[in-house]
């Protein structure tokens, strides 16, 4: 069977892509630019986009799994989740996972009221988050400047929320069911720290700052260059930054049990314990090196 991975060359996907050839599928992956996608060997790269469902008939053509992204390239939620779900209905897709942004947009209810056989995949934080917010600056300084600094979540690497996928794809049992994926443990920023520390060989530092001195730093000297911002404000000039630091301050500050649980899904449906954030850093210490 041919199994279509959209999102294909991003976080989550490309890792996708590599699970489902090792296993042995046909893959075919959708994206934007076929010219830089990067894809291995044996991956049929198809060009197209979830905005416009008009024209994935051919890029559905013989597909009978989906894997599906609930987002644009913005991370906006698309706006035409019923046109997606007809088409792949339409194409005789039978299966499909879903993977969830920062909010729900119109794919989800779309797809769960279809005859698909769906998935939905609710990771928590990403452990390659850690790249877009942090990287910069440990790079060039050796420090993070944060506030709360023992606020807790069980981040999941980009690998095991695919990994996931995968079972969901190929395998039975899965259809109808939410997966909240968390990593295999329970860290602080100033674990991270000490972690990335240790892999990089640095001498790395965290700060706390108050939620004054936080908005000092990140009003008065410049935005703070936070992926969460992007994904939920977007560039849009009408917000400014000091409403979108409150809106961080109130997210750091707040207890979230469900991202600060261990959900156990990884190893329920992979069978194997889910990677640990000093594997994740290993694999990009040169990222956080000069």
């Amino acid at each position: 069977m041919t199994i279509l991975v959209t999102g294909a060359t991003g976080t989550v996907g490309r890792h996708l892509v590599r699970h489902l050839l090792e296993s042995g599928h046909k893959v075919r992956a959708l994206t934007r630019d076929p010219a830089r996608a990067a894809l291995p060997q044996g991956v049929e790269v198809v060009a197209g986009d979830l905005t416009d469902a008009a024209g994935l008939a051919p890029v559905l053509d013989g597909v009978t799994a989906a894997h599906l992204i609930n987002f644009a390239g913005d991370y906006r939620p698309l706006w035409n989740g019923p046109e997606i779900a007809a088409a792949a209905a339409r194409a005789g897709v039978t299966r499909v996972t879903m993977l969830g942004g920062w909010q729900e947009g119109t794919l989800e209810p779309a797809v769960q009221a279809s005859a698909l056989e769906w998935t939905k995949l609710k990771p928590v934080e990403f452990m390659g988050n850690t790249l877009a917010d942090w990287a910069g600056r440990l790079r060039a300084r050796g420090i993070v400047r944060e506030p709360h600094g023992d606020r807790r979540s069980a981040p999941v690497h980009e690998s095991d929320i695919a990994a996931v996928a995968a079972a969901a794809l190929t395998e039975d049992g899965h259809a109808g069911h939410t997966y909240l994926i968390t990593g295999p443990e329970v860290l602080t920023p100033r674990d991270k720290i000490r972690i990335l520390a240790e892999a990089t060989g640095r001498d790395l530092r965290f700060e706390e700052l108050t939620p004054e001195q936080t908005r000092e730093a990140w009003i008065e000297r410049g935005r703070p260059p936070e992926m969460l911002l992007f994904k939920v404000f977007g560039d849009d000039p009408a917000i400014g930054d000091g409403e979108k630091v409150e809106f961080l301050l109130k997210v750091y500050g707040a207890a979230h049990k469900a991202g600060s649980t261990v959900s156990g899904v990884v190893e329920a449906v992979t069978g194997r314990p889910g990677r640990t954030f000093a594997q994740w850093a290993a694999e990009h210490a040169d990222a956080f090196r000069p």
